[in-house]
């Protein structure tokens, strides 16, 4: 197998870095702290720069909250500067990786998404008698920082931006404690080995990819399925054949053992794709595409919520129009119309007269 060296020059330009400011602001340009450091921008960038070639550069303290939708989860923002320096480490090894990711991972990858996953397994399902679906219990916090290194070395072999990528992965803050033992570990085991990615990280989203990659090959390689798509730790295969994913169902576990990674019991199961399966917020039935009411429920709430804040000032309306925008083409990727009258005629804020769309400035 191939390994790229000489990467680092490309990481440590101020080209390189500029651009990486770029992105990571995008959407949050008047964010506090991307003002400040804007408002600093060379200097900034010269002395990550100085950083990263003497290799002092240290990540800094997460900022870590919950969210509970659309489920209970612990988020942890990384400041911003170290933002920049995911962007630029992204930058330059996102192509050596994205040549081996198969075509039917669709997770944080420019050109795919959730819409397009969603299309696939439409089609999959539609073409289908059986799914096998399953879950990852704890996927993020499951993922071991031994393996995951190692994954990475097949690929990279320049020292230097091993040293940052091992930076990044050591400095990754405490997940959600639990336990999960596998053949031959001890007691102390699942304590001694490191593991768990912050949500919140471009380079965390990026290696959870990395880190299901081989497998993913597996599936389609080993296994030889022909209908598989995978969304982050979401994933299903197809066969209008039940033995065929039995076997699959089993040869999986076996595989995921090696991972250090379980499935969750509850959500992995076989059944007939005529009942209907859920992925994505969607509902998928043979004739029509649903939103999930969990999803129907935050929505409603949130944009409720923004119309309250713009009534006294606390929001612009820029920002609801932008929000509703977003949401209804989200919708729209569903048999939805008659939800998208519902939804938004029921708001208390008169649409029609209040939200117009905002002025180029």
């Amino acid at each position: 197998m191939k390994r790229s060296g000489n990467l680092w020059r490309e990481i440590i330009t101020f080209e390189n870095i500029l651009l990486a400011t770029k992105k990571a602001q995008k959407g949050k340009r008047f964010r506090p702290n991307v003002l400040e450091f804007n408002f600093q921008l060379e200097n900034e960038i010269i002395t990550l720069q100085k950083e990263l070639i003497s290799q002092t550069y240290q990540p800094g303290e997460y900022t870590v909250f919950k969210i509970i939708a659309p489920k209970p989860r612990q988020i942890s923002a990384a400041p911003y500067r170290d933002r920049v320096v995911h962007h630029a480490l992204c930058n330059i090894i996102t192509p050596i990786f994205e040549r081996s990711f198969i075509a039917d991972s669709y997770a944080n990858r420019v050109g795919f998404g959730t819409h397009k996953a969603l299309r696939k397994f439409t089609e999959f399902a539609r073409s289908s008698r059986y799914i096998l679906q399953c879950d990852l219990s704890k996927y993020f916090p499951s993922i071991d920082h031994q393996i995951l290194k190692q994954t990475i070395r097949k690929k990279i072999k320049c020292v230097d931006t091993l040293w940052l990528i091992d930076a990044i992965i050591d400095r990754s803050n405490l997940q959600e404690p639990f336990l999960h033992y596998f053949p031959n570990d001890d007691l102390l085991t699942p304590l001694e080995r490191r593991k768990g990615l912050p949500l919140g990280n471009l380079t965390s989203q990026f290696f959870a990819n990395i880190y299901l990659n081989e497998f993913d090959r597996f599936v389609k390689e080993n296994l030889k399925i022909k209908k598989y798509l995978r969304y982050v730790d979401d994933f299903a295969l197809f066969s209008d054949d039940k033995n065929s994913l039995e076997i699959a169902h089993q040869e999986i576990q076996n595989y995921l053992v090696n991972l250090r990674l379980l499935l969750h019991p509850k959500k992995t199961q076989i059944f007939e794709t005529k009942h209907g399966a859920n992925f994505v917020g969607f509902r998928i039935l043979p004739k029509r595409i649903r939103v999930l009411s969990k999803n129907v429920r935050h929505g409603r709430k949130r944009i409720k919520c923004m119309c309250r804040n713009v009534k006294v000032g606390k929001d612009k309306i820029s920002n609801l129009y932008n929000s509703l925008q977003a949401w209804k083409g989200h919708l729209q990727h569903g048999d939805t119309w008659q939800l998208q009258q519902q939804l938004f005629g029921a708001l208390n804020l008169d649409l029609a007269s209040t939200i117009e769309k905002p002025e180029r400035v």
